[in-house]
């Protein structure tokens, strides 16, 4: 639903479950690459009274569906 601020029931289902599939009080609390990428992108994910920190190289795979089921960030 472009412009209404809210997901559609699908895709809020959608977010939920790879929300609960990335096992966030699994994953770790900080997650980063060795060498710094000058043009990626950070990630700080709450849910559920835990919070992770990635960046573009070392996100785990539940946190890239948790991203992918989010809506974009694009403003068209």
């Amino acid at each position: 639903m472009v412009g209404s601020g809210k997901l559609s029931p699908a895709k809020l289902d959608a977010l939920r479950a790879a929300l609960k599939e990335a096992r966030f009080p699994k994953l770790p609390r900080v997650a980063l690459s060795e060498k710094p990428v000058y043009d990626g992108f950070t990630y700080a994910f709450v849910h559920g009274g835990y919070e992770v920190a990635t960046d573009d190289v070392a996100m785990p795979a539940g946190l890239r569906k948790v991203l992918g089921a989010l809506p974009s960030l694009d403003a068209s």
